[in-house]
């Protein structure tokens, strides 16, 4: 074997070992008086994820010439379920969903949102209140 092969091979390990040895030397340095502390910043974010079944059913009607466009809107929910009755008027009106006694001024030309847990079972009217005027039907099945 060559002589010049064996002092390189020493020399490559050698000079290996002096850089690990200079690694771990510097790993556990702190910093100089002159340099600033090195700080971590840890950042949580949460998400909401909403899924369709946690919308609210949406009941629309729309109020044209003091009546409901296209007949009285029917609508289907289960118990337990977030519904949100959206009533769009050309008349100024009280909104009123019997049942659940809820109630809402809509302005002409306006809308309005009732929203409301169906927590009893049966078939209920929402109507333009000061006109007599039925404009939806909600069901809520047990």
């Amino acid at each position: 074997m060559d002589l010049r092969c064996v002092d390189r091979r020493r020399m490559a390990v050698a000079g290996g070992a002096v850089l690990i040895a200079v690694g771990a030397l510097t790993a556990g340095c702190g910093t100089s008086g002159n340099q600033a502390p090195s700080t971590t910043t840890t950042t949580t974010t949460t998400t909401t994820t909403t899924t369709d079944a946690d919308k609210p059913t949406e009941v629309k009607a729309v109020v044209v010439d003091g009546a409901p466009q296209g007949g009285i809107v029917r609508a289907t929910v289960n118990k337990d379920d977030q519904v949100v009755l959206v009533v769009t008027s050309d008349v100024a009106d009280e909104i009123h969903l019997h049942g659940y006694d809820k109630a809402k001024d809509v302005a002409a030309g306006g809308t309005i949102r009732i929203p409301f847990k169906a927590t009893i079972p049966g078939r209920f009217e929402a109507e333009l209140e000061s006109r007599g005027v039925q404009i939806a039907e909600i069901s809520v099945e047990p």
